[in-house]
């Protein structure tokens, strides 16, 4: 048996950003993806590749708009960082088998890596429960 697993950090940025993008249920139509860097590559540290932000409104994109998540590349995975909602993103991302750390800056954010294509439909859920 042949195991294909996408562990490449842009792929899965990628494949996160387009599962985002793409789906209308579940209240993902109210998000976006913003300030996107397409030239972005992985790095140790992690890269920021792009912003998730909530339409507050039914004006332009971008403007009456609430910064969700931030979305870091490092080399073998994603780091998506919750700006909102830390507790609720905290509480379905470990309910969800998916990697979590807090992050002590003020006010508080929940660290959820994706380490893997097929954890994308659960870190979207993660944004779904902080809508």
């Amino acid at each position: 048996m042949v195991e294909d697993r996408t562990t490449d950090g842009k792929r899965i940025a990628q494949l996160l950003s387009s599962e985002v993008s793409s789906r209308e249920d579940s209240g993902l139509d109210a998000l976006e993806v913003v300030n996107a860097d397409a030239d972005v590559e992985g790095s140790a540290d992690g890269e920021l590749a792009y912003e998730i932000a909530r339409q507050l409104g039914e004006d332009d994109p971008g403007e009456n708009a609430e910064i969700l998540a931030e979305v870091y590349v490092h080399d073998d995975r994603v780091r998506v960082e919750f700006r909102a909602e830390a507790d609720a993103a905290a509480e379905v991302a470990e309910s969800a088998d998916l990697r979590v750390r807090p992050k002590s800056v003020q006010p508080p954010r929940t660290l959820v890596f994706v380490e893997d294509g097929a954890e994308v439909k659960r870190a979207t859920d993660v944004l779904v429960a902080v809508l």
